[in-house]
């Protein structure tokens, strides 16, 4: 359950300066350079002189006017910012082709696990000539695909999405969101499958927190849902045709805006089901239920132990996955007619592998274990038997794992970075799978190459990383890289198929993915290691990843580039300020980097457990000792860098690009340029057209190969 919770939730995701800055940031820069030739300044941006005192710091904040997202001379600055970031990226020579090859990879046909309902199965899914996901049915495994929701005329842009939520156990009624370019909010509506008119219910667009769980009761007279109110995430029930705004609450009252509640329905509608998750790294969950038959009241199950808690029901068991007094992980097995902590049972222990997710289905339990960063996933009874395992073609990863209690169907996604995503139609009962959806993408996998390294971080431990590059390639120091992680919030990067990962290796170079500390790649303990105090674990991890390609003769400075996004923006922030001299170019995608201020803004509370608060004076100490924001030095020579973000993303502040991109455009002393590219919609919670996001790629690979002397840029000939 959590890993199809917590991607709603996470950034993706102390002195400024002294007096002198301000001196500095009143010279104007007349040219950057970029390669072997001049290129145009960036515009001007005025400073401030913010100063304030916090824990006897001084703090200088010369861009705190760019936070003010609203006011003309921000907006006037983020048009001024956008046009010269185009009128560079767009005269980069070949872009053409790689927009060509980049369409072929992505305009494919494209499914997602269905939920399956009486024999129907209900999904999204793009055509390869569509740039949005559909909500589609299938009548029974051989039945024609029926649309029954159309994004596309919503929005003459395409801007408007619709995100399937849930659908009723008889079939019958659909609950599903509409989203507005890449915002978090969601509006919420009901579809009569039968006649394929929306219901007139309509629940007004807000932050609303969904599992992948049940929603209708039995009867379907009404649906569960979590909305995130100015006083904190509540629980509530809408009864179908009733006015939203006398929904009942029903559960939530005192738990702050800090917290994350998730609530959903068993399988038979008998038992509401209440997580609360402190925190989007959930380091404490509580779990409460209500048995809807009796009548009874919420009562908790667990609200008194700093351990992570998620459940699924079954029948009348509630299955635990959690990871106390077992740092990888364990499931438990709780009655839920007695549900005291001492009838507790453990049916599946702790073992060498991470527990990465529970599933139910045909009566059994479907364990998605990570071994080494490989997926494996291991079929138990409800006593904890072990089954059978599942086994998988090749090295990869396995998500999504779906089914249902009380039937022997279940569903599951593979792939691996050079392998498109498959579908897969489990039979629980049999033992066999077949595949129910395949992308097919023109990728020759034969010719690429997957291989799992080690290598020593700075302070000795052992941290693997993923490389994908073309078979027989030459360790000459020359390959153009792409090295990217994330390392928080218990967020494991594992394979999964990745456009730029084939576009970038067929071109030559070196497609990295680091498992950085502060990932969930080996249980509790490398979360822990690299978050709030030890965060900087995670910074010199991915420096010596960069390092360990460097001395292996993979690449060199001049060829290494660095991307990431969310709190993996904040990496890439950070290993650039610090080891600036390692990297050619950057792309630091809706980025956190003013970590003095970031919990002040949109949700950012929910990641206070995850990196600390600098309004705790011993927090504040380590977040400036690393904050990108802070430690920029005038006169350094950054790597050129490329800040994305875009006014609809509601759960990372834009601030954050808006005040870096100023800062390293008036000091950098390299010659290299420092770019902002700002979208007026797009957004950090996905919904985007699939022509956008080959325009977004384009981009940011324009950028970076030419930066590395792959294509060649505005005056500038090819190396």
């Amino acid at each position: 359950m959590f890993s199809r919770v917590k991607r709603f939730f996470l950034p993706g995701n102390t002195a400024l300066h002294s007096a002198g800055w301000v001196l500095v940031l009143l010279l104007v820069v007349p040219v950057v350079w970029a390669g072997d030739a001049a290129v145009k300044a960036p515009p001007k941006t005025r400073t401030d002189d913010v100063k304030e005192v916090l824990h006897g710091v001084e703090l200088t904040d010369p861009y705190r006017w760019l936070e003010d997202q609203e006011s003309s001379e921000t907006r006037s600055w983020i048009e001024a910012q956008n046009a010269y970031t185009d009128s560079l990226l767009g005269q980069v020579a070949g872009r053409d082709k790689l927009e060509q090859r980049l369409s072929e990879l992505l305009k494919v046909d494209s499914l997602g696990v269905p939920k399956a309902r009486r024999g129907r199965y209900f999904f999204s899914k793009r055509r390869a000539d569509q740039d949005l996901f559909s909500i589609y049915l299938r009548q029974g495994l051989e039945g024609s695909d029926e649309v029954l929701i159309d994004p596309h005329p919503l929005s003459p842009d395409h801007s408007t999405s619709v995100i399937l939520i849930d659908v009723s156990q008889d079939s019958n009624t659909l609950l599903y969101g509409l989203r507005q370019g890449g915002e978090d909010e969601i509006a919420l509506k009901l579809l009569d499958v039968a006649t394929r008119r929306d219901l007139p219910d309509l629940l007004p667009k807000a932050r609303y927190f969904f599992s992948d769980g049940t929603y209708f009761n039995a009867d379907k007279t009404g649906f569960y849902y979590v909305r995130h109110t100015d006083a904190g995430p509540r629980v509530f029930y809408h009864a179908l045709g009733a006015d939203p705004a006398a929904d009942k609450l029903i559960f939530g009252e005192g738990y702050g805006p800090e917290k994350i509640i998730v609530a959903s329905l068993s399988e038979d509608s008998r038992y509401l089901l209440i997580h609360v998750l402190y925190g989007s790294a959930a380091d404490k969950t509580e779990i409460y239920f209500q048995d809807l038959a009796r009548g009874g009241p919420v009562v908790p199950l667990v609200n008194d132990v700093e351990a992570r808690f998620f459940g699924e029901v079954g029948g009348d068991q509630l299955f635990i996955e959690t990871n106390w007094q077992a740092p990888r992980g364990r499931i438990l097995a709780v009655d839920l007619a007695a549900p005291a902590r001492e009838h507790w049972r453990e049916v599946v222990p702790e073992s060498d592998a991470v527990i990465r997710g529970l599933s139910l289905a045909g009566g059994r339990l479907c364990v998605n274990y990570l071994r080494n960063v490989r997926s494996q996933v291991k079929l138990f009874e409800r006593d904890g038997r072990p089954v059978r395992d599942i086994s998988f073609p090749s090295l990869g990863t396995v998500s999504d794992v779906t089914g249902a209690w009380q039937s022997d169907e279940a569903f599951y996604l593979f792939t691996s970075f050079h392998i498109p995503t498959t579908i897969y139609r489990y039979d629980v009962a049999r033992g066999t799978q077949s595949v129910w959806a395949q992308l097919k993408v023109p990728v020759d996998t034969e010719k690429l190459a997957v291989r799992q390294v080690w290598y020593e971080s700075k302070d000795g431990t052992l941290v693997p990383m993923f490389l994908v590059h073309k078979m027989g390639i030459t360790l000459d120091a020359s390959n153009p890289t792409y090295l990217t992680g994330y390392g928080g919030f218990v967020i494991s990067l594992t394979p999964s198929f990745s456009a730029t990962a084939v576009a970038w290796a067929e071109r030559g170079g070196v497609f990295a993915v680091a498992n950085l500390r502060g990932g969930g790649e080996f249980g509790e303990a490398w979360h822990r290691a690299g978050m709030r105090e030890n965060k900087q674990n995670v910074f010199d991890d991915f420096i010596a990843a960069a390092e360990w390609l460097i001395e292996n003769s993979y690449t060199r400075p001049d060829r290494l580039a660095i991307a990431g996004g969310s709190n993996g923006g904040l990496l890439v922030g950070a290993a650039s300020t610090q080891r600036p001299d390692l990297f050619a170019a950057v792309v630091c995608r809706y980025p956190l980097l003013d970590m003095l201020r970031y919990h002040k803004f949109l949700v950012a509370r929910f990641w206070v457990p995850e990196y600390g608060s600098s309004d705790d004076p011993e927090q504040f100490r380590y977040l400036r000792a690393y904050s990108p924001y802070h430690n920029v030095q005038p006169g350094t020579n950054y790597p050129a860098v490329l800040f994305v973000t875009g006014d609809s993303d509601t759960r990372v502040d834009p601030l954050h690009a808006r005040k870096m991109a100023a800062l390293m455009q008036s000091v950098t002393g390299s010659n290299h340029p420092v770019l902002l590219r700002y979208d007026t919609k797009a957004g950090h919670a996905g919904g985007r057209p699939v022509s956008k996001t080959i325009e977004d790629l384009t981009a940011e690979l324009s950028f970076l190969f030419w930066q590395l002397g792959v294509l060649a840029g505005p005056d500038r000939a090819t190396r």
